[in-house]
């Protein structure tokens, strides 16, 4: 008996056995499929997700990269021809221009592209209320006081006690002897010729300091803004009306410094006065100055232009005194 059962039991054994071998290779046959297939299908499912998007990716490759403008993106879009309707980003430097529009459809003389009607081919904006609104209010009340002055001496010059409302109307008189372009330039020779350039904290103690027409030539010394202010009551004087002036306040770039100069509209074109130059210049040819505030009849405006961080011009921050400590009576409001 235990002849018979031990080959039998010997014979199941192999059956388990081979049957464990087979179930082995089966399951390692399952899993080399499985491997196999799996890039198929992330394949086939790239190849699904690329149908359903809205957006074609281009094919892969070492071509240059090409670029286009907004007009010609939306031509393309609409089924057109790309115009002449090019966007242009107002700039000073021609340099820091951002602009689409190619250089001959740019205006002549229009500094960066800006076809702006303010000085430098920008426009302007009001000014948030602030310490140039104090200053340039204070000025204007002085000019309309010292109005009244040149007025009772224009109308009896023989009883003037004032020399520097005379000196005020010698200038004007001796400009109103020219005509066009020439008044103006008589304007600049002569205010640049009647002041001593001072600085605010030589004459006033203060860092900054504006000062009305006959207070400056009463003196004959000032800085670059009382120059302006100056010429700037001399053209109104002479006739010029208000909505062709504009006391502008600059960064010098070149000089590295802030300045104030005067813009007169003359013929369409901005015509600047500097207390540096005795020549005129027209505004488009001053590249070199960023161009920070318009000051006129309407008050304090801001230029409309793509600086990343407008510089902050001196007479924006609060006035220093010589002594520190001292009040001065004007708040900084900026």
């Amino acid at each position: 008996m235990l002849k018979y059962v031990l080959p039998h039991e010997r014979a199941n054994l192999s059956v388990v056995k081979a049957a464990l071998l087979l179930t082995a290779a089966a399951l390692a046959v399952s899993i080399a499929s499985d491997a196999a297939a799996k890039p198929q299908v992330k394949k086939q499912d790239d190849a699904a997700s690329a149908m359903a998007s809205p957006i074609a990716l281009p094919p892969r490759g070492n071509g240059p990269v090409r670029f286009f403008t907004i007009n010609q993106v939306l031509a393309k879009r609409d089924g057109r021809q790309a115009g002449d309707d090019s966007v242009r980003v107002a700039a000073v430097d021609p340099k820091d221009t951002a602009t689409d529009a190619p250089n001959a459809a740019r205006p002549k003389g229009a500094i960066g592209g800006a076809i702006g009607p303010e000085p430098f081919g920008l426009y302007t904006f009001r000014a948030p209320e602030g310490l140039l609104w104090v200053k340039w209010r204070g000025v204007e009340a002085e000019m309309d006081a010292e109005a009244k002055l040149i007025a009772a001496c224009r109308e009896a010059p023989d009883d003037c006690k004032s020399p520097a409302a005379t000196r005020f109307l010698a200038i004007v008189a001796e400009a109103k002897a020219q005509t066009g372009q020439a008044r103006i330039g008589t304007v600049n020779r002569a205010i640049n010729g009647a002041i001593r350039y001072v600085s605010d904290m030589a004459q006033h103690g203060v860092a900054d300091k504006w000062t009305a027409p006959l207070a400056t030539l009463g003196s004959g010394q000032g800085d670059c803004e009382d120059y302006a202010i100056a010429k700037y009551a001399a053209l109104r004087e002479l006739g010029i009306a208000t909505d062709d002036l504009r006391l502008v306040l600059v960064r010098d770039r070149a000089a590295g410094q802030d300045h104030a100069v005067l813009a007169v509209r003359q013929g369409g074109r901005w015509i600047v006065l500097d207390n540096r130059n005795l020549a005129m210049a027209e505004s488009a040819d001053l590249s070199h100055f960023t161009p920070l505030f318009a000051i006129d009849h309407q008050g304090v405006k801001l230029f409309a232009a793509p600086y990343a961080q407008r510089p902050t011009h001196e007479s924006e921050a609060e006035p220093a005194t010589a002594a520190p400590g001292a009040a001065l009576g004007v708040p900084n409001l900026i």
